[in-house]
């Protein structure tokens, strides 16, 4: 790759045309970074048609109209007896017909009358409804009629954010595909070439086939993007087996498994033994484990994972346990301190919130070796941590992070042990192909005492005669979660929006609360951690899907999942997994709107049969394959951009094939892995 090509798929959003540092900012909540490379890869999920029609009788309520509209007057809006009025440009099509132009910011009237004089054509392109008379709220878009042209007869539908408009993902988008051919000029490498030539198809669909996981250009940029991440499993395979990677094995020093094992209330499972077993011969190699520990929610990964640290600590070695969240971290380590002081372990958690004296007292007593379990999340890889002898890294949630940043906190110590915990069952078909640097262990048992969840479905009909039933729970002590899949009111869905769900649930719940990405992020946690206060008098908690990982809180007795239809079985299932967590009954409800699917109801049975994660993960993965857009990347398991893990199938093993025939690592397989950020060291 070009190093002019390289700097500007580098290049911060802020510096592209029309963008800035505030826009720049809320692109990085939804694409996950800012760089221009992290806007190509976040491609549109569908399209939306925009035919030129004249006549708005032959239109349907709800549907997307472009119509020539003849201005006729205008109404302004205001606040008249108590109610709020919208501003109305009435217009007439070219049958004739009225229609209603309406804005609902009513102090704009000055810019509409510009933008809409009267007597003058516009053309229109909106969604549209139907009161008294046919009505466009807050059209898309309005063009002279010279200017028609501008309105896309096809346009792509990314996945937003808030104050992210379609037209603000559009103008962006134009401006990097209009500078993109100037930096791919006189690149030598026709994969290079051939990809961005598939990206640029992607982003300007012509039809919906375009953005189907069998199209020829989305299947192109999976297979790619699959060779990536199995030439990093084969480079990170390679590197761990290479003898200039051995190590010593460490000597034990102190009698500390006994101590642990004295702690417990309660015995290990079959599962957590034999889990052990196969972690402890692991340490006790002179090459690097790397080891995958797959449980459901709920099956006592915590303790598997405490157990390593704590034989980590017997030869003096340090441990560093790391958590995608402040609040899991926290969690994390509120469950582990007490029972390494009894051990005499120091412990300690360290998180971006740590400031000032705080912070520089952890990290000597991190560089000393004093402290041998940290907990905590990106900030245990910063700059300033060093560990005076980094033993195992133990990464939770690990989908949750990439390849380079577990190997930026394995880059601490020297070859240290990687475990790494998923609670996101994968299926057995395709664990080894993902996870293929990795050892695989499954605990596939439940902690005696726990009892299954009680899951039922029920209809959006139903939902006041569920909130009443709530209300005598609650009054009984139960906690309970409300899920909601948006945050705020979409013209593309129908969905129900959490902030409209918590408002309603307020007149019932005066002390709800509520949760969701958008939140400034230690807002969110104190929301989390007065929901988890047994003394709070938070007893409801409405949130959207930033729940589904890492909240305990075995008070907590119901779960609501409103739209259940709309989430992939795999989310479903994380998300019920944050009920039955204590020794109480705990029950799942299944809320399913009006227009439900067959396969919808078929993915909400599943549900309401089983509570085995794997075999949940199988039924997923099957019913993927019947073709209803589910949303091809929420799976959960490892956060691609273009693989479909059904109708894909047969790449993996392409793939994984190639990537083990690889001799050397090309410049090509070197670009991919920088493309898809699977950063993995390439020995020299």
């Amino acid at each position: 790759m070009k190093h002019e090509l390289f700097e500007f798929l580098t290049t911060d959003l802020q510096f592209v045309k029309g963008v800035g540092p505030v826009l720049a900012t809320r692109f990085d909540n939804v694409l996950g970074g800012r760089r221009v490379l992290d806007f190509m890869l976040h491609t549109p999920v569908y399209i939306r048609a925009r035919e030129v029609s004249e006549n708005v009788a032959a239109a349907e309520p709800g549907d997307v109209i472009t119509i020539p509209l003849l201005v006729k007057s205008h109404r302004a809006g205001g606040v008249f007896r108590g109610r709020r009025r919208p501003t109305q440009i009435i217009c007439n099509d070219k049958m004739g017909n009225s229609v209603v132009i309406q804005f609902f910011n009513v102090n704009f009237l000055d810019y509409w009358l510009k933008k809409l004089p009267v007597g003058e054509w516009r053309m229109v392109s909106g969604k549209l409804e139907h009161g008294a008379r046919p009505t466009i709220n807050h059209p898309d878009f309005i063009e002279e009629m010279q200017n028609a042209d501008k309105i896309p007869s096809v346009q792509a539908i990314y996945p937003a954010g808030e104050g992210l408009t379609q037209k603000t993902f559009a103008n962006v988008r134009d401006q990097i595909f209009n500078m993109l051919p100037d930096k791919l000029n006189g690149e030598p490498e026709p994969n290079v070439r051939e990809f961005f030539d598939a990206l640029r198809h992607v982003h300007y669909p012509e039809t919906a086939d375009d953005l189907s996981p069998n199209s020829p250009y989305i299947v192109k940029l999976a297979y790619w993007e699959l060779l990536a991440h199995q030439s990093a499993i084969v480079i990170s395979r390679r590197n761990r087996t290479d003898v200039r990677n051995h190590r010593t094995v460490r000597p034990q020093k102190y009698d500390l498994m006994r101590k642990f094992y004295a702690t417990l209330p309660f015995d290990l499972t079959g599962a957590q033994t034999r889990t052990l077993r196969e972690i402890f011969n692991d340490m006790a190699r002179d090459v690097p484990m790397m080891r995958l520990v797959q449980g459901d929610v709920g099956s006592g990964k915590t303790i598997v994972a405490l157990a390593a640290a704590v034989k980590m600590a017997e030869s003096g070695a340090q441990t560093a346990l790391l958590a995608p969240t402040d609040t899991l971290a926290q969690q994390h380590y509120a469950k582990i301190k007490p029972m390494c002081d009894k051990m005499g372990i120091i412990c300690d958690v360290l998180t971006g919130r740590d400031k000032g004296v705080a912070r520089r007292e952890k990290l000597v007593s991190l560089r000393s070796g004093r402290t041998k379990i940290v907990v905590g999340t990106h900030a245990l890889f910063s700059d300033d941590v060093e560990y005076k002898d980094l033993g195992l890294v133990i990464v939770d949630e690990q989908h949750r992070f990439g390849v380079s940043q577990r190997e930026a906190l394995r880059a601490k110590g020297r070859n240290p042990d990687l475990l790494a915990l998923s609670a996101t069952p994968i299926p057995r078909t395709l664990s080894m192909t993902i996870y293929g640097d990795m050892d695989v262990s499954i605990i596939n048992e439940k902690p005696a005492g726990r009892l299954p969840i009680i899951t039922t479905k029920l209809p959006i009909a139903r939902v006041n005669e569920l909130i009443t039933r709530l209300k005598i729970q609650i009054d009984s002590g139960a906690k309970v979660f409300w899920v909601c899949p948006l945050v705020t009111e979409s013209e593309a869905s129908d969905l129900t929006a959490v902030n409209a769900r918590f408002e309603e649930l307020k007149k019932a719940f005066p002390h709800a609360g509520l949760v969701h990405g958008q939140m400034d992020k230690k807002q969110r946690d104190a929301v989390m951690a007065k929901f988890a206060d047994d003394n709070s008098d938070m007893k409801i908690l409405v949130a959207t899907t930033v729940i589904e990982v890492g909240i305990d809180v075995p008070r907590a007795t119901i779960i609501v999942i409103e739209n259940a239809e709309r989430f992939g079985l795999a989310a479903l299932h994380q998300l019920r997994g944050r009920v039955g967590r204590g020794n109480q009954q705990s029950y799942c409800i299944l809320l399913y709107g009006r227009n439900i699917s067959e396969d919808g109801l078929k993915r909400l049975d599943v549900l309401t049969e089983t509570d085995d994660g794997f075999a949940i993960a199988e039924q997923d993965l099957i019913m993927r394959g019947t073709g209803e857009l589910l949303g091809t990347r929420q799976s959960g398991w490892i956060n691609y951009h273009f693989v479909d893990y059904a109708r894909h199938r047969d790449l993996f093993k392409l793939a994984a094939s190639a990537a083990r025939d690889m001799v050397d690592v090309d410049a090509w397989t070197r670009d991919l892995l920088f493309i898809f950020d699977r950063g993995v060291v390439i020995s020299a």
